[in-house]
């Protein structure tokens, strides 16, 4: 039973890892004019929900994360039909994109740390 679990983990893994490569490459070839998606970079993906929905992690250079949400969100809907479009699978899992503040809490770390040693 635990075999099957493990399988399922990596199915769920494939599954979020060809989806943030196939919107990558659309968000490269449909997206490239617009200043706040152009500036995104995904860096992660997770499969929830048996496969059916797919949480697609960002870093944007944009400081107004705000307005780089809203985009996101705009434009879901059109990525995800064009995501159906290159995915040879029966089933396409809805997408969200979330900002990803990782590297922007590294920095803030950092930045604690060089006033610490000051």
């Amino acid at each position: 039973m635990v075999k099957q679990k493990n399988n399922n983990s990596n199915r769920a893994q494939k599954v979020a890892s060809k989806v943030q490569t196939l919107v990558a490459e659309i968000l490269r070839d449909k997206y490239s004019d617009d200043a706040l998606v152009a500036g995104v970079s995904l860096v992660g993906a997770v499969a929830h929900g048996g496969l059916q929905f797919v949480r697609l992690f960002y870093y944007s250079r944009n400081d107004d994360i705000n307005s780089v949400q809203h985009r996101m969100d705009e434009i879901t809907k059109t990525v995800r039909y064009e995501l159906a479009a290159r995915m040879n699978q029966k089933y396409v899992p809805d997408i969200k994109f979330e900002y990803d503040d990782t590297l922007d809490k590294a920095e803030r770390i950092e930045a604690l740390l060089d006033s610490i040693d000051k």
